[in-house]
């Protein structure tokens, strides 16, 4: 999302890179004023104006960083590979792998003008609106999962056995790595999902963090024109997209993507149970497993990235506005995570 009112960015180095864009990119003219994107709180985003158009830089947060973490060249590769096939994706334009252009690994892509929900019951818009903007939603995480990754060229971009597995492992790994306190119930959360992984039954390319606000709409009609934000995307199990999308109806509804306690008939976002149902229908499956064991994995997830986020905070290269807020949110997260492993059969 674009904050009108951010200054020009002042942790680049403007004659540098406009010197680099202009040997990187056919056309670019300058001179050209970097903005600061609001939010995210993984790799920070930049406009970029410059006289020959508007164009978007993503790059690797400054400082010391967590493993495996903020790879913008695997997310560079992933947009060449997707654009091409027709994806809705931003164009992406150049990698700069060299540290020395404005202090970390970059990319640059087309930017994306359209619509950014971060409201996920989409005020302002009419009920048939939002039904139509879920079920753009909905479709194209379908289209994606439909793509063959080994087709695609894609075999190497993830280890596409166990999925679930290695997941709760990586994510452990990266808790451990910016822990910074003892919290009892994310020690009773690990041991749990380590010891229950529901078996793998398809592998896709998968995205990692497929909610609304990482969607572009056109900016009149219910069509997605771009997905963002491919950090976390590997190939793995593609029901660990649709299923960290669907927890969004179970999270309280209010300024985020939350649904729980919305009007479903009223406002014409369409039930759980729909979303399912569509999902579904789209990807030839019958139907979906018992969903709060994903719930809790996901929830763990969110608790390990807010982990990480306090860390950077401490280590003093967070990025995006609301680190702090972020930051602090590390044991509610692991309360409803917790919740969801004991309605999927926890104990303790």
């Amino acid at each position: 999302m674009i904050d009108p009112t951010a200054p020009a960015a002042s942790d680049l180095d403007i004659p540098r890179l406009t010197a680099w864009l202009e040997d990187r990119l056919p056309g670019f003219e300058g001179p050209l004023v970097a903005t600061r994107l609001s939010g995210g709180q993984s790799n920070p985003t930049y406009r970029l104006d410059g006289s020959s158009g508007i164009y978007a830089l993503r790059r690797k947060p400054f400082g010391s960083l967590l493993p495996s973490a903020h790879a913008v060249d695997r997310e560079y590769r992933l947009l060449s590979t997707l654009h091409p096939n027709g994806f809705p994706v931003p164009e992406p334009l150049a990698l700069c792998p060299d540290d020395a252009i404005i202090g970390s690994m970059f990319y640059v892509m087309a930017f994306k003008a359209g619509r950014n929900h971060v409201n996920g019951q989409l005020p302002g818009l009419t009920p048939a609106e939002r039904r139509a903007t879920y079920e753009a939603m909905i479709d194209e995480l379908a289209r994606l999962h439909a793509y063959d990754p080994t087709q695609l060229g894609l075999a190497d971009y993830g280890r596409p056995g166990n999925f679930l597995e290695r997941q709760v492992g990586r994510w452990t790994r990266q808790y451990r790595a910016a822990q910074t306190d003892e919290l009892p119930i994310v020690e009773r959360l690990i041991t749990y999902l380590s010891a229950t992984v529901p078996a793998q039954t398809r592998t896709a390319v998968v995205h990692g963090d497929y909610r609304i606000d990482n969607l572009i709409y056109a900016p009149d009609l219910p069509v997605v024109t771009a997905v963002i934000d491919w950090e976390l995307s590997t190939v793995g199990d593609p029901l660990a997209d649709f299923t960290y999308l669907a927890m969004n109806w179970a999270l309280p509804a209010g300024e985020a993507a939350g649904l729980d306690g919305v009007d479903f008939a009223a406002t014409g976002v369409p039930t759980l149970e729909a979303a399912v149902d569509r999902y579904c229908g789209l990807t030839d499956r019958d139907g979906l497993p018992d969903l709060d064991w994903f719930f809790a994995f996901n929830l763990f997830r969110l608790a390990s990235i807010a982990q990480g986020i306090k860390r950077r905070i401490i280590d003093g290269n967070a990025a995006g506005t609301t680190a702090a807020i972020a930051a602090g949110q590390v044991p509610q997260l692991a309360e409803a995570a917790w919740m969801f492993a004991r309605r999927a059969g926890a104990t303790g």
